[in-house]
C-alpha cells in the first residue's frame, strides 16, 4: 500500500480511522500516528458533510447502497488549507455480508486543477487575441462594427477609432492589425495623453546621439519600430498642434527623421488613431489641424457606449466572471437575476472597464457562491446618483437607516418602487437593505 500514489485510508464502521498509507500522510500532512483512532469528520471531506446533512439517520451515507461512492471533494489538511481530491469508497463485509468497515483511495487533483487553469486561460487569451481582439457583443452596434473593422483590415488606409473612455478602442485597433495584411508585422501602440510635449517627438521618431541634453545613445523611434505593420496612435485629440503638423507632414511624405538627424527614413506603416474627444470642436477652437484632422479621418470607426448596448451586459459580466475566476481560484458561479437588473439599470459612464471594475469588486467581496446585489459597488446600487443614499436617509435625524427605511415602506404600504422615489434610491438599493435588516414586509401595515 506504501507504493501507491493514491493515499488509502481503512475507516471502521464507528467512523473511527484504523490505518493510512504513506500517499496520504504526504497529501494531508497527518502522520499515521496522530490520525489512527481519530474520526474520520476530522479531515471536514465536504463530500461527507453533505451527505452528512443528507441522511440524519446515521453518521455516514457511505454505509447506503445509494451513496455515490466516487466524487471530487475538498479535505482539509493539517496546516487548514484544502486539498482538492477525488476520492473513492467502498465498503467491507465479512464472510456473513456484515460490513466491517470502508477503505477510501484519495487522488491529489492539486496539479491537474493548475494545469486546467493554465488551459483556460492560454484559452482565454487565445479567444482575446482572436478575430475581434477580445471584443464582446452580438448586438446591432456591435455587429455594425465588426463589419466595418474586417472592411479596414482589408485597407491600408488610415482608421480612426471614436469612443468614449473605457470602450474598448485599443481592442479594436488590435482587431484590425491581427485581421489585416500587415498581421504578420510588428504592432506599436503609443498613448500620445502619456507623453510630454518635450519627449514626444523623440518617443515617435527616434533621435541620434547628443541630439539633446541627456541622449546618449541612438534610439529607434515608435515609427521606424512599426515598418511593415501598424502604428496606433492613442489619444490623438491630445497631440499638440506642433506635432501634428509634423505627424502631417509623416502622413504625407512617408518619411521620418530622428531628433538631431537630418537624414530622412522611408516609412511603411499604416496609421490607426483614436480618441475620446469631439475634434471638430477642437478644430473650432484651433487647437486641432483641420488639414490633419482630414489626413486622418479616412476610415472612422464609432464604439457606441455601453449604455446603447445594454444587451450584450449579461454576455460581458458571464466573460469577466469566468476570466476573473480563473484568476483568482474563486469558484463564483455568476451573478444573480436581482444583481444583474442592477447591472442593467446602470448607465456605466466609463463603459466596459468600469463594468469590469464592478465585477473585480465584486469579486474582492465575495468569497464563493453567485454574486449578489449588496456584492456590487454603492454607485452601482444607487445608480450613479452617488450621494442621494446618505442624504436621503440622513434627512430623517431621530431615525436610523433601518427605521428610515421602515417609516417608508410603511408610508408606501409596503411598495418598493415608491419608497425608492421618495428615498432617492434604486429599487435595488431598498430591496438590499431590505434583505440585510430581514424587514417582513407583510408586517408593515401593522407597525
Amino acid at each position: 500500500m506504501n507504493t501507491m500514489d493514491e493515499g488509502l485510508m481503512l475507516v471502521g464502521p464507528e467512523g473511527k480511522i484504523i490505518m493510512v498509507n504513506e500517499a496520504f500522510e504526504t497529501m494531508t500532512g497527518y502522520n499515521k500516528d496522530e490520525i489512527t483512532g481519530e474520526e474520520c469528520t476530522l479531515l471536514e471531506c465536504d463530500a461527507c458533510e453533505m451527505a452528512l446533512e443528507e441522511n440524519d439517520d446515521a453518521w455516514c451515507n457511505l454505509f447506503f447502497e445509494e451513496y455515490k461512492k466516487k466524487c471530487r471533494c475538498n479535505i482539509v489538511k493539517k496546516d487548514g488549507t484544502f486539498l482538492p481530491a477525488l476520492k473513492n469508497a467502498s465498503i467491507l463485509r465479512d464472510d456473513d455480508n456484515v460490513v466491517i468497515g470502508a477503505v477510501e483511495t484519495i487522488t491529489d487533483l492539486t496539479e491537474l486543477i493548475k494545469l486546467d487553469r493554465k488551459v483556460n486561460q492560454l484559452s482565454r487569451q487565445f479567444d482575446t487575441e482572436g478575430k475581434f481582439g477580445g471584443l464582446i457583443g452580438n448586438s446591432a452596434p456591435m455587429q455594425n462594427v465588426y463589419k466595418i473593422v474586417l472592411k479596414a483590415a482589408e485597407s491600408t488606409s488610415p482608421v480612426i477609432i471614436y469612443g468614449e473612455s473605457g470602450t474598448g478602442k485599443e481592442l479594436v485597433a488590435q482587431a484590425i492589425h491581427l485581421n489585416g495584411t500587415r498581421k504578420n508585422g510588428p504592432y506599436v501602440q503609443v498613448n500620445c495623453a502619456a507623453l510630454t510635449e518635450s519627449l514626444i517627438e523623440s518617443e515617435l521618431f527616434g533621435h541620434t546621439k547628443g541630439a539633446f541634453t541627456g541622449a546618449f545613445n541612438h534610439r529607434i523611434g515608435r515609427f521606424e519600430s512599426a515598418q511593415g505593420g501598424d502604428i496606433f496612435l492613442d489619444e490623438i485629440g491630445d497631440i499638440p498642434i506642433s506635432m501634428q503638423t509634423k505627424l502631417l507632414r509623416v502622413l504625407e511624405s512617408r518619411q521620418i527623421e530622428r531628433v538631431g538627424d537630418n537624414k530622412s527614413i522611408f516609412f511603411d506603416a499604416r496609421i490607426i488613431t483614436a480618441t475620446n474627444k469631439d475634434l471638430y470642436s477642437l478644430i473650432a477652437q484651433n487647437k486641432f489641424r483641420q488639414d490633419f484632422f482630414f489626413r486622418i479621418n479616412v476610415i472612422p470607426i464609432h464604439i457606441p457606449p455601453l449604455r446603447e448596448r445594454k444587451e450584450d451586459i449579461p454576455s460581458i459580466v458571464s466573460h469577466f466572471t469566468h476570466q476573473l475566476s480563473l484568476d483568482t481560484g474563486k469558484d463564483i458561479l455568476g451573478v444573480n437575476s436581482e444583481a444583474l437588473e442592477s447591472l442593467m439599470t446602470y448607465d456605466w459612464p466609463g463603459n466596459v472597464r468600469e463594468l469590469r471594475s464592478a465585477i473585480e469588486y465584486a469579486f474582492v467581496v465575495v468569497d464563493h457562491g453567485h454574486i449578489e446585489p449588496e456584492h456590487l459597488p454603492p454607485i452601482v446600487l444607487d445608480g450613479g446618483k452617488g450621494a442621494s443614499y446618505k442624504s436621503a436617509f440622513s434627512n430623517i435625524k431621530t431615525l436610523s437607516e433601518k427605521g428610515a427605511l421602515i417609516k417608508a415602506l410603511r408610508e408606501n404600504y409596503g411598495n418598493q418602487t415608491k419608497t425608492a422615489n421618495d428615498l432617492g434610491v434604486s429599487r435595488v438599493t431598498i430591496w438590499s437593505r431590505i434583505k440585510k435588516y430581514e424587514i417582513d414586509l407583510s408586517k408593515l401595515t401593522s407597525l
